[in-house]
């Protein structure tokens, strides 16, 4: 269950000598970040209810001789041996602290070219992946986080073919996702058909590298093993709030946090669910919470040390911090609203918005009393506010276990199935409003007694087995509907749901776009192309089953052959 789970994991990586349980960790937490006894008590209350946490590192080490308390980091990658062994060593020191760093490779010499300054010959950008990926595995981020990194290049780079198999078998650079930049030009001739159009020629073999070559293999490693992701960098930069301190070219490891070289982001996230009253949404909590919550991460950037001074004159510069949501498909059941519907996109647009627009005008709060962020001149904001950035959507894999809900705005795997490799052990899971409510509707069909057990059994059975109960005809068709699943999901309403989102958030969003097993081609290369044109920053695809080991797993799938727990047709 979701309870043993979290509870393990707490063991292994988050209590400290002398905290017992999660209360412990809310308590130090708050006590390190508020400034008083009050706002402590305000932080702890919002924190140990489950309505807002912030990301891992600042649960880990807040009021620790440690004390970074950002998850996202982008380290700048030179063009020399210099540049770029500096950036090893300085992703290593922050990958110590708890922190996941990204890396654009683009400005690193194309394999088999002579490099400068000496004249040495440049083994490439792919060659130096693996060198990043082997010190992560020997970091293991100070023991207790798995190591992850965010490598891109940009698809004009010659060596980008070589990028993108970089991944080709299961288990290599394993602490990285790769992503490629591609700008609306590409974009626009990718749409139009165009494949001969040259994007880059090998200075050392003299291929050359067309739009229609680098998109089938962009297309063909993401259905072998759902990589390479894609960042639409003229979007990323149109929302760039600080254009006179640069252009952004990278991410953090899952990609919701485009950032500046240096910078950094705490993270926190607040369970939608928990506002929920009687199928109603208590806008005036929600609005108390994102207030507070705003504070809570504003006052962190200061609370937080930094692994390196060039993080922390980069953080203090801009302030950004990354407000987001989790329980965004608990919400929508506790609503009545399927996630695939319309009334649901409506309804989720609508909460992103209030929180976005709540966020920066608490924001412009903070800045008349404490003064804009220093580098407020020259930035996109008409009035002053504190943080450049307010806003963005991550994936909290493990917070939203911490505070019992689905995480980030997925909607949910399966509402039974198999987690694994969860700080070393397993764990089935069944998702709580779903046992309740699959209770509730048994009972309501007439089922009852030792008929309603088996019935239960049956579903959570055929659920766990193959992800969905769609096919099991039996159930109202209402429930059903209401209880859909990632893979009962297309892939445009996936993609609608992230675009809802991304109209009022200030960074990017986390999302995989979940396909059946049996996409083809064409469906990934019309997903790439209605991802960019719905002004997405970037798209994840992955097709079920691609690759052999997955945090969630399944005892069957639905494609295998076996019988269904009593008639469909009933």
């Amino acid at each position: 269950m979701m309870d043993d789970m979290a509870d393990h994991i707490l063991k292994s990586r988050y209590l400290l000598p002398g905290e017992k349980d999660f209360t412990d960790i809310c308590r130090r937490v708050a006590g390190w970040i508020g400034r008083d006894e009050a706002e402590s008590g305000a932080f702890f209350r919002m924190m140990e209810s489950g309505e807002f946490l912030p990301n891992s590192p600042a649960l880990m080490n807040a009021g620790t001789p440690c004390n970074q308390l950002a998850g996202c980091f982008v380290i700048p990658v030179g063009n020399t041996i210099t540049g770029i062994f500096e950036a090893v060593k300085q992703g290593a020191i922050i990958q110590m602290t708890g922190g996941g760093t990204g890396y654009n490779f683009s400005e690193i010499a194309p394999a088999g070219t002579t490099a400068e300054p000496g004249g040495a010959i440049s083994p490439g950008p792919v060659a130096f992946l693996s060198v990043f990926d082997t010190v992560s595995e020997v970091i293991r981020q100070g023991g207790r986080r798995r190591g992850a990194n965010m490598g891109i290049l940009d698809i004009r780079h010659p060596d980008i073919l070589a990028f993108i198999d970089a991944k080709d078998k299961e288990g290599k650079l394993s602490h990285f996702n790769l992503s490629v930049t591609v700008p609306d030009a590409v974009m626009e001739a990718f749409e139009g058909g165009e494949r001969e159009e040259i994007l880059s020629i090998h200075p050392a073999t003299g291929r050359e590298n067309t739009i229609g070559s680098v998109f089938d293999a962009i297309i063909n490693g993401i259905h072998r093993n759902g990589e390479p992701g894609l960042l639409f960098s003229d979007a990323i930069n149109r929302e760039n709030r600080t254009p006179h301190l640069g252009e952004i070219t990278a991410t953090n490891p899952c990609g919701e946090e485009p950032l500046l070289p240096f910078e950094a982001c705490i993270l926190g996230s607040i369970n939608l669910a928990r506002f929920i009253e009687e199928s109603t949404l208590d806008w005036k909590r929600l609005e108390r919470t994102v207030r507070l919550a705003v504070r809570f991460l504003d006052l962190a950037i200061d609370r937080s040390s930094y692994p390196l001074p060039e993080n922390e004159d980069a953080v203090k510069k801009t302030r950004k911090i990354g407000l987001g949501v989790m329980g965004l498909h608990d919400a929508l059941i506790l609503l009545g609203l399927p996630y695939d519907s319309p009334s649901a996109r409506e309804c989720a647009e609508e909460m992103m918005a209030f929180i976005s627009e709540t966020a920066v005008d608490e924001s412009k709060r903070l800045a008349e009393v404490f003064g804009p962020f220093p580098a407020w001149e020259g930035s996109v904001w008409e009035k002053p506010v504190r943080n450049a950035t307010l806003t963005t959507i991550a994936p909290t894999g493990t917070i939203s276990l911490f505070a019992g809900c689905s995480p980030g705005i997925e909607p949910v795997y399966s509402f039974a199935f198999w987690r694994n490799n969860t700080a070393g052990a397993e764990f089935e899971v069944i998702h709580p409003l779903f046992s309740a409510r699959l209770d509730e509707e048994i009972a309501s069909l007439g089922y009852h007694g030792d008929e309603g057990r088996a019935r239960q059994k049956a579903v959570i059975e055929e659920v766990r087995r193959c992800g969905s109960l769609q096919h099991i005809g039996w159930l109202s068709f209402e429930f059903r509907k209401l209880f859909v699943s990632a893979l009962d999901i297309s892939w445009r309403d996936h993609l609608l749901m992230q675009a809802a989102f991304q109209r009022h958030t200030h960074a990017s969003i986390a999302k995989t776009i979940n396909l059946p097993h049996t996409t083809g081609h064409e469906a990934i290369r019309e997903a790439i192309l209605s991802a960019w044109k719905l002004s997405l920053k970037g798209i994840t695809l992955y097709r079920t089953g691609s690759r052999r080991a997955s945090v969630y797993s399944l005892t069957g799938c639905r494609w295998c052959e076996r019988e269904i727990p009593y008639d469909a047709t009933e």
